[in-house]
């Protein structure tokens, strides 16, 4: 497995940046909104990291993960598996499902592939 550092660097960034939004930012703006975006963003470029997937399926991934996360916040999976009193599982998976989540995610998979692009010369396959 060939590991693409660029991405790994990438996603490693937004990783530190969303520790940081979840330990400290508490509004209404950065927390709720630029945090999906950038959670989209960062699953994409793992994904691109670790795996063969293309810009493609990378961002198909991280969106439909994005939506089976929202699924399961409409479903109330968390308070069916027992974690709902989970402070971390609340911060990873969320705890209320909003529409504007998907919206969100489909931004920051958007972004991030146009930055991935951007970043490789706009080579339409990699």
């Amino acid at each position: 497995m060939r590991i693409r550092l660029g991405h790994l660097a990438a996603a490693a960034i937004l990783f530190v940046v969303e520790v940081v939004i979840a330990l400290f930012v508490r509004d209404g703006f950065v927390r709720p909104y630029l945090g999906d975006v950038l959670a989209t963003a960062l699953v994409y470029f793992a994904v691109r990291a670790v795996t063969p997937l293309g810009r493609a399926g990378a961002a198909a991934t991280a969106l439909g993960l994005g939506a089976i996360i929202e699924l399961g916040q409409l479903l109330n999976v968390l308070e069916l598996a027992g974690l709902g009193g989970s402070r971390v599982a609340r911060v990873v998976f969320g705890g209320v499902f909003d529409v504007k989540d998907l919206a969100c995610y489909a931004v920051g998979v958007g972004l991030a592939v146009l930055l991935d692009r951007r970043r490789q010369g706009g080579a339409v396959a990699a």
